[in-house]
């Protein structure tokens, strides 16, 4: 009697695993669309054994318990999950990067490109015109409209990049928003799960798989390592700093440009602010590449594209290739920028260096040449110490406008300076007082007195009187010369799309390579998104095949379990009509 009723038990422990493994199939297939569910699956082990002897010469004489549920698996693959992960990163770091190409070829080949392509054409054009009848008011005009069309286009494109650029910083901050939150997340999760498993009874899948999550978000945000520690807490590093710790995280802190408002993120706890001592998350002092397994990370991207500034002219003439390389290079919107600038300045200073030409002081002041200095005075009684290679105008070889005077009218000014200043001297030579005009020379640290789309304009006296326009030479007549430098000036090649760059273009050509150059590299991102895209695509495939849901499948155990359950069901009958016999028979 003793061992029927004990065998009930078995049946009963068949019942009661049957269930639970029912209740598991049910609670997978209930979340079989559900984004980042990882399926579990049951394993069977035996209850405990009980021994009556053990003296027997075959084996231990036991009995069994029945079956149990020795655990509910969560399935994953750790190894498929880092993989995920870190192509997850790199994917998404050249995806915002073609993206950023992408808008840079949009501003210059559909949105303005177009028109600023037609304006530099037109603005050519009209020289051409100027050369068949330089004292035509009429051809002069045109130069005057087009040099306004030009600059007009040139900035617009110029504007559209820079407002891009202010569009990526937005981008950049809603990155450090997003990863902040999802380190306080992790960290959250982190607490819930090591309370749930503390006891070592019970796996909070359900939270495990809301980590996971957020883990496989924040690997496509910034380059991540991360671990597992004994009590289910995962520790998470960027860039090799700490981020999510057993007690808490650490926020992603933003330092911001006041010029420009560019933000740029550091670690706080590692930072001393009040010092101007900060620890940025990412370090740039290695070529971005997939070999240096550099290249992970939307932020990270993001802040290469954008850059640290507006760039201009500055940031490619007279610029080491390494040094470019390593700044103006590596960011899409500041190549974009320099070059587009590189291509207005050249042009601007091409025209006003005919228009308005400039030589060495020596070559007018026979006492300079041998060195040293002489002390000039302008209208206000401010002094300037000009040396043998100052740029003063070639007063006796430049031409003028209608009304004759000196110097001649430049046809682009700068915000920030006149183009000379005027000035008298004494002669060391005959001690006769004498005028000159001293060239205002461009500042590398001041925007304002450079030849750049952010601080020059057409020339105001032209815009009034397009006669002003120089097309004389000092004796009345028409200069034809000063016509045709005008026009040969776009075929002089004299300008390279990068530091890189050997080859040199003139301006119609330069503008072509220009655009060459940012398909290429347009062409290189978008191949390297979409080829990760695929191999993001093949892993996420593989690891699904492990953590997914497959109906078929768990339908499958479902009727397995569902038929264990009814065999249990009969044996307890069987045991139970076999007690009732005996009781009511051998009772």
């Amino acid at each position: 009697m003793g061992n029927g009723f004990g065998s009930l038990f078995i049946g009963v422990a068949g019942l009661q695993s049957s269930q639970n493994a029912l209740n598991v199939t049910s609670n997978n297939l209930a979340n079989l669309n559900t984004v980042g569910y990882v399926r579990q699956q049951v394993l069977y082990a035996d209850r405990n054994y009980i021994t009556f002897s053990t003296t027997s010469a075959i084996s231990k004489q036991q009995t069994g318990l029945g079956v149990k549920i020795g655990d509910v698996v969560h399935t994953r693959d750790i190894f498929l999950d880092r993989l995920y992960r870190t192509e997850t990163g790199r994917q998404a770091f050249y995806q915002a990067t073609y993206e950023a190409a992408y808008e840079v070829e949009t501003y210059f080949q559909e949105m303005e490109g177009q028109a600023f392509q037609d304006a530099l054409g037109d603005f050519w054009e009209s020289f051409q015109e100027l050369y068949k009848a330089p004292d035509d008011s009429i051809y002069q005009n045109l130069v005057i409209q087009k040099a306004q069309l030009f600059t007009s286009r040139a900035s617009a494109v110029y504007a559209g990049l820079q407002n891009y650029q202010s569009n990526i910083n937005t981008q950049i901050i809603d990155d450090i928003n997003r990863i902040n939150e999802l380190g306080k997340t992790i960290s959250e999760l982190n607490e819930q799960i090591n309370k749930v498993e503390s006891g070592n009874i019970e796996t909070a899948m359900t939270l495990r798989d809301e980590r996971d999550n957020a883990l496989d978000e924040l690997s496509a945000l910034v380059d991540i390592t991360y671990s597992e520690t004994v009590g289910g807490i995962v520790t998470v590093s960027i860039e090799g700093n700490e981020f999510v710790g057993e007690l808490g995280y650490h926020e992603v802190s933003v330092q911001r440009d006041k010029a420009s408002g560019f933000v740029t993120p550091y670690w706080g706890y590692l930072s001393d602010v009040g010092k101007g001592e900060y620890t940025y998350l990412f370090k740039f002092d290695r070529d971005i590449s997939t070999g240096n397994d550099n290249d992970i990370g939307e932020l990270k991207a993001l802040i290469l594209a954008r850059g640290d500034s507006v760039a201009n002219y500055t940031d490619i003439v007279g610029v080491d290739a390494d040094v470019y390389n390593d700044s103006t290079g590596m960011s899409v919107m500041l190549r974009a920028e320099a070059q587009l600038d590189q291509l207005f300045h050249g042009i601007v200073t091409a025209l006003n260096d005919i228009l308005c030409p400039n030589v060495e002081a020596s070559e007018y002041i026979s006492g300079l040449v041998g060195g040293g200095s002489i002390t000039m005075t302008d209208v206000a009684g401010n002094t300037y110490t000009v040396t043998a290679d100052t740029k003063i105008l070639d007063m006796d070889n430049c031409s003028v406008g209608a009304d004759g005077k000196l110097p001649p009218q430049e046809l682009f000014t700068r915000i920030g300076t006149e183009r000379y200043t005027e000035v008298t001297y004494t002669d060391p030579d005959t001690g006769e007082v004498k005028i000159c005009y001293l060239y205002n020379e461009e500042d590398p640290d001041d925007t304002t007195m450079q030849y750049t789309l952010q601080s020059v304009s057409v020339n105001e006296a032209l815009i009034l009187d397009e006669t002003a326009l120089p097309h004389l030479k000092q004796n009345g007549d028409v200069d034809q010369a000063l016509a045709e430098a005008l026009a040969a000036a776009w075929k002089k090649e004299g300008l390279t799309v990068s530091p890189n760059d050997t080859k040199a273009y003139n301006f119609n050509d330069y503008y072509t390579a220009m655009i060459g150059e940012m398909s290429t590299y347009g062409n290189i991102y978008s191949s390297m998104a979409a080829n990760l895209s695929d191999e993001v695509m093949t892993v996420d495939n593989q690891r699904l095949q492990v953590i997914g849901v497959s109906s078929d499948e768990e339908l499958t155990k479902m009727i397995k379990y569902q038929n264990a359950y009814n065999a249990s069901s009969r044996f307890i009958n069987v045991i139970n009509e076999m007690i009732e016999h005996l009781i009511t028979q051998l009772g």
